[in-house]
């Protein structure tokens, strides 16, 4: 403790100390403010100025001005009030009903003078109470604002640094923005020749395909023509054409005489020349016998297991499901189920679709790259990765800045003094929930022992007084109540030490209060002799 501490405390005893000895004479009741307007020797006018009447008239149990300033003393007046001295303590007021009434309301005892109440004087003792409560808070608050010039320093350190660093990101945003430029002339200038060689490659692959597709197309021809030539006479006539049905032009199931003339050319046969002509005609729908043979599914048989299994179930039937047991409802509930089964078997099993016979060739894959055109696909695909990354750092830095920029234009206070809590949460373990503060961002409640996360507000604004707007924050549209409005909260700011979460209620439906400790609240203290002056009259 200072030495002018300790001075302050030793006058201040001193003079409460001789407090009894020094008594300024007044009416009962009358504060030394008033004093002034009650000379024993001269009438009294009203406070109120309603009358004036003579000085034995104060205090003498009866009620002459409007505003009971006649009877400060007394109980006479029911709109009176009574002075406290409390010498030790703080003065204070209390309605003229109370003189007398047997409760001791002043410390001093001075209402009690005429009731026979027992009263002790506890004046001195509050006093004493009160001092070393206002030296507590005094210290806190002494240690509070050094904290708070720390955070102020640390801000200001750190509002710089950020700037700093913002200007460092702004200077590297337009490199890379020249960089990115460069590299995205260098990629389209790299994918013109990937692009064309690339073409070329593809062209070729189709012209072979195409080459290898007619030498397999002329080689089923020649084998078809073999298969349909029965007789081996070197011709195809109309009597071996019909026995391929799926050639049937109107699809009626038969191939007659004249369409299959008109398959080959109105002529009743044709040879391997004029067979190029015809082919071309049937080929898309010919059918080989040889492929006809593998495509016919084997017949399935059926296994001894199967059989037993079949007999079994016929030959107990009855007795597990006798009829006498079946009702009316039980078989309507067997066939809405076998429907409802065969419903969902239909929804699992796709429908069957008849794709056309896949192409030899389609499985003849594109053949690799020459080394001229890999080389090329190389240096595009490297040109792209570096354009990529390129883009990919100038958007890190775009985000960096976004970022810092947010942060530098946040009111942290008038000396950012609340520039630490920003990114910053804190917790509040209660029986039933854990409430949960993160300053300039949201306020949010989870339940203790399971169950989803309550946004109780996002950041709004300051809220507080004109003349201490920093000292309450306020969070609002948080998440709806049920038939109700969005959830809101107001966090109280008050000087500490510390930098926690207090308390929380709910004093309105969806308005929740939450007390928060910060030093950066904390305000330059007062001399402990100005705290005691305003709550101590001798």
């Amino acid at each position: 403790m200072s030495c002018a501490l300790l001075l302050l405390l030793m006058s201040l005893a001193l003079a409460m100390g001789t407090g009894a000895a020094v008594e300024i004479q007044r009416p009962r009741g009358v504060p030394l403010s008033k004093r002034q307007f009650y000379e024993e020797n001269k009438p009294f006018t009203c406070l109120d100025g309603s009358s004036t009447i003579p000085f034995d008239r104060v205090n003498d149990d009866y009620c002459d001005c409007r505003d009971g300033s006649d009877e400060p003393g007394t109980a006479a007046c029911p709109n009176g009030s009574f002075h406290c001295t409390n010498a030790g303590f703080r003065p204070t007021f209390i309605p003229s009903s109370r003189i007398n009434d047997g409760i001791c309301d002043c410390c001093d005892t001075t209402d009690e003078y005429n009731s026979g109440a027992t009263c002790q004087n506890t004046c001195r003792e509050m006093g004493r109470k009160e001092r070393e409560s206002l030296q507590i808070m005094a210290e806190i608050t002494k240690e509070g604002f050094l904290l708070k010039q720390q955070l102020i320093h640390e801000a200001k350190r750190g509002q710089e640094d950020k700037q700093g660093k913002l200007t460092e990101l702004q200077g590297s945003k337009k490199g890379l923005e020249e960089k990115v430029e460069a590299l995205r002339t260098v990629k389209e200038t790299a994918e013109d020749p990937e692009k064309e060689a690339k073409e070329r490659h593809l062209k070729a692959w189709e012209e072979q395909k195409e080459l290898i597709r007619m030498e397999k197309d002329k080689t089923r021809m020649a084998e078809a023509f073999l298969e349909l030539d029965d007789d081996a006479d070197g011709y195809v006539s109309v009597a071996e054409l019909q026995s391929h049905l799926e050639l049937d032009p109107d699809s009626d199931g038969s191939l007659s005489e004249t369409e299959t003339q008109g398959l080959l050319g109105g002529a009743d046969k044709v040879d391997t020349s004029t067979f190029e002509t015809v082919w071309s005609g049937i080929k898309d729908k010919y059918l080989s016998e040889v492929s006809q043979g593998q495509s016919e599914p084997p017949a399935p048989v059926e296994t001894p297991q199967e059989e037993e299994s079949r007999d079994f179930v016929s030959d107990h039937d009855s007795d597990h499901y006798p009829e006498d047991y079946a009702g009316e409802e039980d078989v309507e509930d067997d066939e809405e189920d076998d429907h409802e089964e065969e419903e969902e078997e239909e929804e699992k099993v796709p429908p069957t679709v008849q794709t056309p016979e896949k192409r030899e060739d389609d499985e003849v894959s594109m053949p690799p790259y020459d080394t001229e055109t890999q080389s090329l696909i190389d240096a595009a695909q490297k040109a792209r990765d570096d354009f990529d990354e390129a883009e990919r750092a100038l958007r890190e830095v775009d985000d960096q800045m976004k970022n810092l920029e947010k942060e530098i234009g946040f009111d942290f206070g008038p000396s950012a003094e609340f520039a630490y809590l920003y990114s910053q949460c804190y917790e509040l373990s209660t029986s039933e929930y854990i409430y949960r503060l993160c300053p300039f961002n949201r306020v949010s409640q989870k339940p203790k022992f399971g169950g989803s996360e309550t946004n109780l507000g996002l950041w709004g604004q300051w809220a507080g007084p004109e003349d201490n707007l920093y000292s309450v924050m306020k969070y609002d549209h948080g998440q709806g109540c049920w038939q109700g409005p969005n959830r809101s909260t107001t966090v109280k700011l008050t000087c500490g030490k510390e930098t926690v979460v207090t308390s929380t209620s709910e004093p309105s439906r969806c308005e929740y209060l939450m007390e928060f400790t910060t030093p950066a609240v904390c305000q330059e203290p007062a001399s402990l002799d100005e705290v005691l002056h305003g709550h101590t009259e001798l």
